[in-house]
């Protein structure tokens, strides 16, 4: 037995450990040890803190995100409305636009062609006059002529006038 390594290991290491025990170092070990577990607690509650922040603001920004969507829809539908009133009201002026125009088209025509006729009439009064003058003045001589001429034409251009 006292011939063994084995033996001198095992009383080796009961002195070893007498010598730990007197000296406290079996105290130390378990301040380090406790110690250590304060500070991975610490570490622990720090971190479930850190992560009810993140949920916290997580929410608090789905909670935004939600409002801004309801938002930007509100903005959309009210663009939308506004669009829908807008073309009703362009449609509303350019129908009014184009019945004006139409309008004042037609009046224009009907000017023009009043002007036609009134142009037409005078043409053909004055071919009536011309004509007519030079008819009596072929076929009637003297002052006859002359009282009849004049009667006539003057007698024409109220006719046709």
């Amino acid at each position: 037995m006292f011939a063994e390594p084995e033996f001198w290991v095992a009383v080796g290491f009961v002195i070893l450990m007498g010598v730990f025990a007197y000296v406290g170092v079996h105290r130390t070990v378990l301040t380090a040890l406790d110690h250590r577990s304060e500070r991975i607690k610490s570490e622990l509650d720090d971190a479930r803190r850190l992560k009810q922040e993140a949920a916290n603001l997580l929410e608090e920004y789905k909670a935004k995100r939600a409002s801004a969507e309801r938002e930007a829809q509100d903005i959309i539908a009210a663009a939308k409305v506004d669009a829908e009133r807008i073309a009703a009201e362009a449609k509303g002026k350019m129908e009014d636009f184009v019945a004006r125009r139409t309008k004042t088209a037609e009046s224009k025509i009907a000017l023009a062609e009043a002007q036609a006729v009134a142009d037409v009439r005078a043409a053909a009064a004055n071919a009536a006059v011309t004509a007519a003058s030079a008819i009596l003045s072929q076929t009637v001589k003297g002052q006859v002529a002359d009282d009849l001429l004049a009667k006539g034409i003057t007698e024409v251009r109220e006719k046709l006038n």
